[in-house]
């Protein structure tokens, strides 16, 4: 396959950014979309230019470290994530855009890589259980529901990617909030935060510049893991509900 590559090129977060074409020839349908970005970096490479700047790391669709926009989706035109994008997706002689994502919490560090350390944030503002001090404690000494443990497996599923904030016209970060904070509270061992988690966490997410969410549902479409759109209104019902609590505790 021979395809046309138009990459988004920027040096720094200040440095105005373009679209660069290239041609990319000897591609198989059964390579990684982020195994072309390596072919073309080698021959850059060679040619003594600067490599176009990608954030990877597993290549197996669990880190969320890879997320690009290409030809307008995230990740893709594929549900999934775009180290695990074949190249059989595309048909020989097309040509692919290739963006980072755009929002105004994940500004651009080069090329296509942006920095999504507001993620971080969040989850430093409450993804987290009390653990006591001393020997770890027996993993079957607290039982879990089989419903409940499901609905946590489903929230722990996001690898916080942030295709979902990318695809959301408003750039918000509800899908990944909600999943984070469902995934918690599902299980008794999150039962100790479980009214200052939702809310430190919503409004650390707000203070990080992301965009109000109008249930358009693009994130859940864009999800490569399957986060529910319900996973918002969860999490709008656990914040409703702390709240309540600490007006009672006024």
């Amino acid at each position: 396959m021979r395809l046309t590559l138009r990459i988004w090129r920027q040096k720094n977060a200040d440095a105005p950014g373009a679209m660069t074409a290239y041609e990319v020839d000897g591609v198989s349908p059964d390579m990684s979309f982020l195994e072309v970005l390596d072919t073309l970096n080698e021959r850059l490479t060679l040619d003594g230019e600067d490599p176009v700047a990608f954030d990877h790391d597993c290549r197996e669709g669990i880190c969320g470290a890879c997320g690009v926009v290409i030809n307008g989706d995230a990740h893709g035109p594929e549900r999934t994530t775009s180290c695990q994008l074949h190249m059989r997706s595309f048909r020989d002689g097309d040509t692919i855009d290739v963006e980072p994502w755009r929002a105004a919490a994940f500004p651009v560090v080069r090329d296509l890589v942006v920095d999504r350390s507001a993620f971080d944030r969040i989850i430093s503002a409450g993804g987290y259980v009390s653990v006591p001090t001393g020997a770890a404690p027996e993993a079957h000494a607290t039982p879990v529901p089989k419903p409940d443990a499901d609905r946590a497996f489903e929230h722990a599923e996001c690898i916080g990617c942030g295709a979902c904030v990318a695809a959301c016209p408003n750039g918000s970060a509800m899908l990944f909030t909600s999943a984070k904070v469902n995934h918690l509270a599902a299980l008794p061992q999150g039962g100790p935060e479980r009214e200052s988690r939702v809310l430190d966490m919503v409004g650390q997410m707000d203070a990080e510049g992301f965009g109000g969410c109008t249930l358009t549902g693009e994130c859940a479409t864009a999800c490569p893991k399957g986060i529910p759109l319900l996973s918002i209104t969860s999490m709008n019902k656990e914040w409703l509900r702390a709240n309540r609590h600490a007006a009672r505790s006024r």
